[in-house]
């Protein structure tokens, strides 16, 4: 299940660089995650960074994006292999 960001925030800036997958970004009013980037830290930390660290405990499980373990697994699987894969394109010359 991916994290969100309820309209508690107070833009504190303590979520965003704590992110591994940098799903984290600023929204129109305050901080939002990306689903498609929350492993829920899995792959990296015991236990979400964001919601650790949030001092106003703003951060839950997002019911609208329900996932097992094992596909917090998969995706932290495929975001390091993402990062870690070289940039594409035409070189320069």
């Amino acid at each position: 299940m991916a994290l969100k960001i309820t309209d508690e925030c107070i833009n504190c800036d303590v979520c965003e660089p704590a992110c591994p997958n940098q799903a984290i970004s600023m929204g129109p009013e305050f901080y939002v995650i990306d689903p498609a980037r929350c492993t829920e830290c899995v792959g990296h930390f015991d236990e979400p960074q964001c919601a650790m660290l949030c001092p106003v405990a703003c951060i839950p499980k997002d019911p609208a994006h329900v996932e097992s373990h094992e596909t917090l697994v998969q995706k932290y699987l495929r975001l390091t292999a993402e990062a870690a894969a070289p940039a594409t394109g035409t070189p320069s010359r």
